[in-house]
């Protein structure tokens, strides 16, 4: 099955996530990665829209259906190296030379909200999905980076109450706290929106990757020290 693809419409490169839910594990962590090679090796490439084929979810975050046993069946190097892996997605959308627009066509949750945090730009879809941190009732703490480029993304009194409640929050919501740069009433008007907000930028990829690099200095280097042993000791559950 595949995973994602990359497309290209004029200057801008269309990252798709097939699947339904779009969840996180080793294969989503390798193919990103991939196709983040695939764009950046485009010289013609702009920006990057990062969306969803499914009607329903942009990205439900961690395959629990793979973590759970891996950890039950003390498959601790393969969940470290998984997570090392997210991270390594994570910190080359902060680090990516053009603006990186995530068209949220569907439900964030998770580990998938905070990919779109990663993100330098977020449209979402108004008529349907919700936004959300269910850790709280999941039992797994945030890493420091994440809590590092979440903080980028969203207001820390509306990051507080999310993180704490597990609550579901609106496209409004959003638009509202700037989390997101606009509220589209469906899934094609977010498309065109994203799309045509994408095809504005024409920077050199030098310039943006220097912004980026010394802007996100503080985030990267949080997720290179903090996050590591604490992987590495797989203390990912409390």
């Amino acid at each position: 099955m595949t995973l994602m693809n990359v497309s290209t419409q004029g200057s801008v490169a269309i990252l798709t996530m097939t699947t339904a839910e779009n969840r996180h594990n080793p294969a989503f962590a390798e193919a990103f990665l991939t196709c983040l090679d695939e764009i950046e090796c485009n010289p013609e490439h702009k920006a990057l829209v990062i969306t969803s084929s499914s009607e329903k979810s942009w990205s439900l975050g961690i395959d629990t259906d793979w973590l759970i046993p891996a950890l039950k069946t003390q498959k601790f190097a393969e969940v470290s190296g998984f997570m090392h892996s997210m991270d390594a997605v994570f910190k080359r959308l902060l680090l990516f030379p053009m603006p990186v627009i995530a068209a949220i066509n569907g439900h964030a949750f998770g580990n998938g909200a905070i990919l779109s945090c990663a993100c330098d730009f977020r449209f979402m879809q108004s008529d349907r999905g919700f936004f959300c941190f269910p850790e709280v009732d999941l039992s797994i703490p945030f890493l420091p980076g994440m809590l590092a480029f979440i903080k980028k993304a969203i207001p820390d009194y509306r990051f507080n109450e999310m993180m704490l409640t597990g609550r579901r929050v609106t496209a409004g919501e959003l638009a509202t706290d700037h989390v997101i740069e606009q509220a589209c009433p469906d899934n094609e008007a977010l498309f065109n929106t994203a799309l045509e907000f994408a095809s504005q930028f024409d920077k050199k990829r030098a310039i943006f990757a220097e912004h980026k690099k010394r802007l996100h200095k503080h985030i990267i280097d949080t997720i290179d020290t903090e996050n590591k042993p604490i992987i590495d000791a797989v203390q990912l559950v409390v």
